[in-house]
C-alpha cells in the first residue's frame, strides 16, 4: 500500500463519518485491511490513502492474512471491546489533490452498556452518513446460528438503532456485510441471504417502518476478506466453548479477497445520488458539495459505482441509490 497524500488535518476537508457496528473478532480490522489493499486494483480513477496510525494497523493485519498458514482456527470472544478507534482516509480523483476525508470509526457495543459512553456512540453514529455492519458469517450459518445472537448481537445493534433513527433529517444507508464468507457464497448465495435477513430481521423491520422506510437505504453484500482460506469445522471445548477452524483447500493458495471495494462503492453511489437529487439539505451538504464542484470527481464516481455483477440484494431504498 504505497502512500501519495501526506495526511494533513489542517486541509480541513469535508468529513464522511461511517459506523462501524460489530464486537471485538468479529472481522471489522480485516475487513478495512482488504478493502483498503485492493482498491487500486479496482479502482483507476479514484485513490484512497490511509493516515500513519490507520495505516500501521491495516498493515499489520494484512500481513497477518497473507501468510496466514495451512489452516487457521478462531475462538470468539464473547466480551466486548473498551477502545474507540477511528480509520481515517483521504479520498479523491488519481492525480490530484484530495476532495474527502472519511472517517471508519469503530464504536465498541460494550459503550452501549455505559451511561458515561453511551450517548457519546449515539451522537457519532447520528452524525455518519452510512452504518457498515460486518457479520461473522460462520457463527451466522453454522450450528444453527446457536451463537449469532450473542457474538453477532443483532439485538443489541437493532435497540441501537431505535434511539439514533428518529426524525432523520436525511436518508442514510445501512450496509449489513457477511465477511469470512468464502464457503457460503461459492455455490448458491441465496442461502446466505436468508440467513441474513433471517437474523437480522427485526432491524429490517424496524427499517421497514413507515417513518424510515423512505429515509433508510439497506443493502446486503457479502465480502470473501480471507481470501483462500474457507471455513471447516467446529469443536468444543469441555466447557462447551466453540472454535471455528478455517482451512486452505490448496497448500499454495493466495490470499486473493473479493468484493471488498463493494461496500465502498455503494457507499459512494448513495452520496452521488444524494447530490443529484439537490435538495436534501442536512448535515452531509459539505460532502455533497464536494461533487457539485469537482466534475472531475463526480465523473470517476459515477464510473465506478456503475451496476456491476457482484452478489450483493438491496433490501430497500432503491430509490436512493439509482442514478
Amino acid at each position: 500500500m504505497k502512500s501519495f497524500w501526506p495526511f494533513n488535518s489542517e486541509e480541513n476537508l469535508p468529513t464522511l463519518n461511517v459506523a462501524m457496528l460489530g464486537p471485538r473478532g468479529v472481522g471489522k480490522t480485516s475487513l478495512l485491511a482488504a478493502m483498503y489493499d485492493q482498491f487500486a486494483n479496482v479502482s483507476q480513477d479514484l485513490q484512497l490513502e490511509a493516515d500513519d496510525e490507520s495505516k500501521s494497523d491495516l498493515n499489520k493485519r494484512l500481513q497477518e492474512l497473507k501468510t496466514v498458514g495451512d489452516s487457521i482456527k478462531y475462538r470468539p470472544s464473547f466480551t466486548q471491546t473498551k477502545g474507540y478507534r477511528s480509520f481515517k482516509f483521504w479520498f479523491g480523483q488519481t492525480g490530484t489533490n484530495p476532495a474527502l476525508q472519511i472517517n471508519f470509526q469503530d464504536y465498541p457495543g460494550g459503550w452501549l452498556e455505559e451511561d458515561s459512553q453511551q450517548k457519546k456512540v449515539e451522537d457519532l453514529i447520528r452524525q455518519s452518513v452510512a452504518v457498515l455492519i460486518p457479520i461473522d458469517t460462520p457463527i451466522l450459518m453454522e450450528g444453527e446460528g446457536k451463537y449469532h445472537d450473542k457474538l453477532n448481537q443483532p439485538t443489541e445493534i437493532n435497540d441501537l438503532f431505535k434511539k439514533v433513527y428518529k426524525d432523520l433529517d436525511s436518508p442514510r444507508l445501512v450496509i449489513l456485510a457477511p465477511i469470512k464468507c468464502e464457503k457460503y457464497i461459492k455455490d448458491d448465495p441465496s442461502e446466505l441471504f436468508r440467513k441474513v435477513r433471517e437474523g437480522y430481521q427485526k432491524l429490517l423491520n424496524q427499517f421497514a417502518s413507515e417513518k424510515l422506510v423512505s429515509k433508510v437505504s439497506v443493502i446486503i453484500t457479502p465480502v470473501q476478506t480471507l481470501g483462500g482460506v474457507v471455513f471447516s469445522r467446529i469443536e468444543f471445548d469441555n466447557n462447551g466453548e466453540p472454535t471455528f477452524f478455517y482451512r486452505k483447500p490448496q497448500p499454495n493458495s493466495l490470499y486473493k479477497p473479493k468484493n471488498t471495494e463493494v461496500p465502498l462503492r455503494y457507499l459512494l453511489r448513495f452520496l452521488l445520488k444524494l447530490h443529484l437529487d439537490n435538495g436534501r439539505a442536512s448535515i452531509f451538504k459539505k460532502i455533497w458539495n464536494v461533487l457539485g464542484r469537482n466534475s472531475g470527481l463526480r465523473n470517476a464516481v459515477s464510473r465506478f459505482t456503475e451496476p456491476r455483477p457482484d452478489e450483493v440484494e438491496i433490501v430497500q431504498g432503491l430509490e436512493l441509490l439509482k442514478l
